[in-house]
């Protein structure tokens, strides 16, 4: 089972799992000593084969009687298991009781709650939009709505987390939750009684025509849910009249191997290879495609870039080793191993490495690492620094790991996968100033409030096309918006007005678009001119 990779270590911890792994490794021969030296020499041959779980109980034992302030015993304990972990590889993680749900659900597809997508505004917590077909939707929780009590708590003020939100709106399906709701245009705060139940988490983030006869579909992640998400836009596709595909990996980390190995095989041939895994204790295993795919014949490119890992890479090698499609974009992550998930008796859990994955051509494309686990994350930095994500010929591919396809491809192993046509970085939309107002979030919040104070102009679109076909950014919202910014102390002096504004303009509207009619309206204009999606529309009209 292979999983997400756990996220990168903050740079002023960086050096914390080595430290830990070789204070464990002292406390290790120090609790054998101490073994030895309590037991006044009359079992020193047991002692000698003492199991490593007594001299790991010996020096825990120890630490907690002689150390010179007390000590929470079980938070040392999780902090030698997570250090245990960190100094096997970048992947291998533990997952602490009071996080399994939460780092679980992302991938299980579902959580239980009220069903709302918001975010804390100027101290309020604002609804952006109900998840439709759930118990705020139902109940009459709408876009704009002010959250500001649960169970009579107040829920505002500077203090407000988005923690403390999750906390007191989620819960187990089918018990209630009051709210009271402050809404524009009505004076008094309005209560609601909402009953929790199961919510969707969607990994297929857009499916639409992006062309004539060309679908367009981006998945996020690999979740338990993702084939059947697939296979329902696939066919709301195919009744668009959808012949070829865009399938968009770029910033998917990865998640469930076998949705990977259901999405690829929907692509490819009965018996062609997807994948094989390979480990000390988990012998071969070999992944071939079915006879149920069904798009097979089709032609099809996919989207990958430096945020690419994993089941993305699962998918991304099948298609290249197997000469079925044209991969696009930027060298992917490199993450070439495989995770099994083990609960523990408490509720935390751990994933351990237990194998490698490898390509139908035979490719390992897991990227070197070293124990300092820091070198291994930057390295997606410095690819930047060092011009790969500007520049193909910059790109250091490990020349002694070469594969060939069956039509005599060459490919590389030992890095990720390298795309069949590069595209560089586009930053041409990209300034001092644009890059502050995205780092603050201050396109979005703008986006929000303009949407909420528009609300019912922007209801007489009626449906995403319209809006995104009639809906024009104005000199006078873009001035809107850089006295927004100038407000929040964003401006910055020397800026060029006309880049900045042709640069503002599709992000806007796409925020905008967002907030009143969700993903509809977002992707089709934020991808409008994206240079990965352009290349592969020309290749793909070819």
């Amino acid at each position: 089972m292979d999983f997400d990779q756990p996220k990168q270590p903050s740079k002023q911890n960086v050096f914390l799992p080595i430290i830990l792994s070789i204070v464990l490794i002292i406390g290790i021969w120090l609790g054998y000593f101490l073994t030895l030296k309590f037991s006044n020499g009359t079992n020193s041959q047991q002692n000698k084969h003492s199991s490593s779980n007594e001299k790991i109980n010996s020096l825990l034992e120890y630490i907690e009687y002689q150390y010179v302030d007390t000590i929470n015993k079980s938070e040392l304990v999780e902090k030698t298991v997570t250090a245990m972990l960190q100094s096997l590889d970048p992947h291998s993680s533990y997952i602490a009781a009071a996080e399994f749900e939460t780092t679980n659900e992302s991938l299980e597809g579902n959580f239980d709650g009220i069903g709302v997508e918001f975010n804390i505004i100027k101290d309020t917590i604002r609804v952006i939009n109900p998840i439709e077909g759930g118990p705020s939707e139902k109940i009459g929780i709408k876009a704009g709505d002010k959250l500001i009590k649960v169970e009579g708590k107040n829920m505002t003020g500077p203090k407000i987390t988005n923690k403390e939100v999750f906390e007191k709106l989620r819960g187990i399906s089918g018990t209630a939750v009051n709210v009271t709701i402050l809404r524009n245009g009505i004076k008094k705060p309005l209560n609601f009684k909402i009953i929790r139940d199961a919510i969707p988490l969607y990994s297929l983030d857009a499916a639409y025509i992006v062309k004539p006869t060309i679908g367009y579909m981006k998945i996020s992640k690999f979740a338990a849910t993702t084939y059947d998400e697939y296979i329902k836009a696939f066919n709301d596709l195919n009744k668009l009249g959808m012949k070829k595909l865009i399938l968009d990996l770029r910033g998917n980390p990865g998640g469930y191997l076998n949705a990977a190995v259901d999405i690829s095989d929907e692509f490819l041939v009965n018996g062609l290879q997807i994948v094989y895994t390979q480990g000390k204790a988990n012998p071969k295993k070999t992944y071939k495609a079915t006879e149920k795919g069904s798009f097979e014949k089709n032609e099809i490119v996919i989207l990958i870039d430096e945020g690419s890992a994993s089941a993305s890479e699962i998918v991304a090698g099948a298609i290249q080793d197997n000469d079925r499609g044209l991969i696009i974009g930027r060298r992917s992550f490199g993450k070439g191993l495989v995770q099994d998930q083990l609960q523990l008796p408490d509720g935390s859990a751990i994933r351990l490495t237990v194998a490698r994955y490898y390509t139908p051509t035979g490719r390992c494309i897991q990227k070197p690492y070293t124990d300092d686990k820091s070198i291994y994350y930057n390295e997606e930095y410095d690819r930047y620094q060092n011009g790969e994500l500007l520049n193909a010929d910059s790109i250091k591919l490990d020349k002694t790991k070469k594969y060939r396809t069956p039509e005599g491809k060459i490919v590389y192993g030992g890095g990720g996968i390298m795309p069949d046509i590069f595209v560089p970085i586009d930053t041409s939309k990209t300034n001092s100033f644009l890059n502050k107002v995205f780092y603050v979030g201050a396109i979005n919040t703008f986006a929000f409030e303009y949407s909420d104070k528009h609300r019912n102009e922007l209801k007489d679109f009626k449906t995403a096309e319209n809006y995104i076909d009639k809906f024009e950014i104005t000199d006078q919202i873009l001035n809107e918006f850089y006295l927004y910014c100038e407000y929040q102390k964003l401006f910055i002096e020397k800026i060029d007005k006309l880049k900045t504004d042709i640069a503002l303009k599709p992000y806007l509207k796409a925020f905008i678009g967002r907030d009143a009619f969700n993903k509809d309206a977002y992707y089709p204009i934020i991808n409008k001119n994206d240079k990965c999606i352009n290349k592969a529309i020309e290749e793909l009209s070819k």
